[in-house]
């Protein structure tokens, strides 16, 4: 505990946990950046395993790359929607919880948590076993790209029900400002499947290879095991919080519902836009074409965790604030992990635009699709600074519990992506066109996004004992 905590200290917070009353403390700045390091490390860790997955698939063939493409959206949407948006609400109710010091009733989320994640696993799971093959399709696959999106894709949703609880248990750690772990699930999760990926793609010796569908097995088998080891540690009494079985109720599962069902409507629409230009993309120039904006796109979702690297601190820093009452220190809080996201994230963007060969080259030698990766990442690349201080204050706004405006910014952007690449479609106009588009809505994402936390109050949420 921090000299300046203690002095600083009401005699009710005296009472809080020492993490805790560093969230409602500490300067700022060292805080955060304290926070995000492990988020970022596994940002670089998680990277490294996209990108020698995706390598050791391209060495499959462009069908296998185009179908790996293809299921990448709707596997991204489970990634965003178990970790920062459902996943952020669990967080932002553990936060808002202690930070009014209510221990009991934050346990009760992480219950409740691992509950509703389970159910919503098995639902996305039977939802894309059974309706797979016609969203595929839809999107513009066939032949050996289809088979490929459906060997992958069969196998990762099988088995999401264990990405969506392991997450849950991860995001009510996050919400007690405790990083460390739930990234060192990630790091073992990497050092497994950067070995177990090209084993089972390729096979070894007796073992035979099972194609693209082994990527899908390692990252099965990482989640079996990553889901197993936080249900022990959430029920060992080691955490802040703990997991203990009890009756469902409905406050709990509201608080959760409040910030992770506003969320989701954010996550969806912007996995939305990736889906329905991939499909343009694919119908109006080919599989080529398809092949590299779903290439190129790949390093835009990459930005994702990196914004949640900064922004996922600001969750139980923003939440804590604003449980104790702390509104200023909130959004000072708010505008100094969305810079820093910025900044991050606008370096990545202006390399990328500079130097797009360097990027696409790791995956295929195929000159179309280079072409057409180059060509978005040369538009999209700039904005991507924008799009991760957007991203960033999102996050804020689960904390504070106020995502109804960010949800209508999100909405515009959506507008705006969707339907200038619609309109470039339906006129037949450059490949270009599309991808203006997709980075006109980025930059106005993260202005809007900047204007609205500047100008929302966020209020305070008083402990029991002082109302």
């Amino acid at each position: 505990m921090s000299a300046t905590a203690v002095q600083g200290s009401t005699p009710a917070s005296l009472a809080l946990d020492p993490r805790t009353l560093a969230l409602l403390n500490d300067p700022v700045a060292p805080l955060i950046l304290r926070m995000a390091w492990p988020n970022l490390v596994v940002m670089l860790l998680q990277a490294s395993t996209g990108l020698i997955e995706t390598y050791w698939v391209g060495r499959l063939g462009p069908d296998a790359l185009a179908g790996m493409a293809l299921v990448f959206p709707p596997f991204m949407l489970m990634q965003m929607l178990s970790v920062g948006a459902m996943g952020g609400g669990v967080s932002s109710a553990v936060a808002r919880a202690l930070g009014a010091g209510r221990r009991e009733d934050a346990d009760k989320v992480v219950s409740h948590g691992v509950a509703l994640f389970a159910g919503l696993g098995l639902a996305f799971s039977a939802l894309m076993l059974a309706f797979g093959e016609p969203f595929y399709r839809l999107s513009g696959a066939e032949g050996g790209a289809l088979e490929a999106a459906l060997a992958y894709s069969d196998v990762v949703f099988a088995g999401t029900v264990l990405l969506w609880v392991m997450n849950a248990l991860a995001s009510a750690l996050r919400g007690t400002g405790d990083m460390l772990v739930p990234a060192g699930v990630v790091c073992f999760g990497v050092v497994l499947i950067v070995p177990l990926s090209p084993l089972l793609i390729y096979g070894f010796g007796p073992l035979p290879g099972l194609g693209v569908a082994g990527g899908g097995w390692a990252i099965v088998t990482f989640n079996a095991l990553g889901c197993g080891f936080l249900l022990w540690y959430a029920r060992s009494g080691r955490s802040v919080v703990r997991l203990t079985w009890s009756p469902l109720e409905w406050r709990p599962m509201a608080e959760i519902l409040k910030v992770g069902a506003l969320a989701s409507l954010t996550s969806i629409q912007t996995n939305l836009i990736f889906i329905v230009v991939t499909a343009l993309v694919g119908h109006a120039a080919g599989a080529a074409a398809l092949a590299g904006y779903g290439t190129g796109a790949r390093l835009e979702y990459l930005l994702i965790p990196l914004a949640f690297g900064f922004g996922a601190p600001l969750v139980p820093l923003v939440g804590t604030n604003v449980g104790a009452g702390a509104v200023d220190r909130a959004k000072r809080i708010a505008f100094t992990g969305a810079a820093l996201a910025f900044v991050a994230a606008e370096l990545i963007g202006v390399a990328a635009a500079l130097v797009p060969a360097a990027w696409l080259g790791l995956f295929s030698a195929d000159a179309a699709m280079i072409d057409a990766g180059a060509a978005y990442l040369r538009i999209a690349g700039p904005a991507y600074g924008f799009f991760a201080f957007g991203m960033a204050l999102y996050f804020a706004a689960q904390g504070a519990g106020r995502l109804g405006r960010p949800l209508a910014v999100t909405l515009v952007r959506t507008l705006l992506a969707i339907g200038g690449a619609a309109l470039a479609f339906v006129w037949a106009a450059p490949l270009w066109t599309m991808f203006a588009a997709v980075s006109l809505a980025l930059v106005v994402y993260g202005v809007a996004m900047g204007l609205l936390t500047a100008g929302t109050e966020w209020g305070a949420e008083r402990p029991r004992g002082r109302r």
